[in-house]
């Protein structure tokens, strides 16, 4: 059962061309946002969607696929992990964000 914890799977569109960024030591990440649609009917029969948006974080050798065929628009399939983050905005207030690190990705339109 441990392969089950902390595992998302989510298929959707890019909201954005990736952002790759490039740090000191040649290592590179790619982020991106990512939506996913949802519908179901409320108390009176109407049908109601609703979008969601996803903050997606790829490392390692998946960056260069990220990087050289993933624009925004298309749609995706990812598997990870979820992970949040903190830190201290310019006027000390405390800002969080909870992230999909990618360990695999498969494209599902050109």
């Amino acid at each position: 059962m441990n392969a089950l914890r902390n595992k998302v799977q989510l298929i959707g569109r890019l909201g954005q061309d990736p952002e790759i960024v490039t740090f000191q030591d040649g290592n590179k990440m790619a982020k991106f946002s990512m939506a996913t649609d949802d519908s179901y009917k409320d108390k009176d029969g109407k049908k109601v969607e609703r979008t969601y948006w996803h903050n997606i974080i790829v490392k390692g050798g998946l960056v260069n696929v990220v990087e050289n065929y993933v624009t925004k628009g298309q749609e995706i399939a990812v598997e990870g992990k979820l992970t949040n983050r903190s830190w201290d905005d310019k006027d000390g207030k405390k800002n969080y964000t909870t992230e999909v690190l990618v360990n695999e990705l498969l494209m599902l339109s050109k």
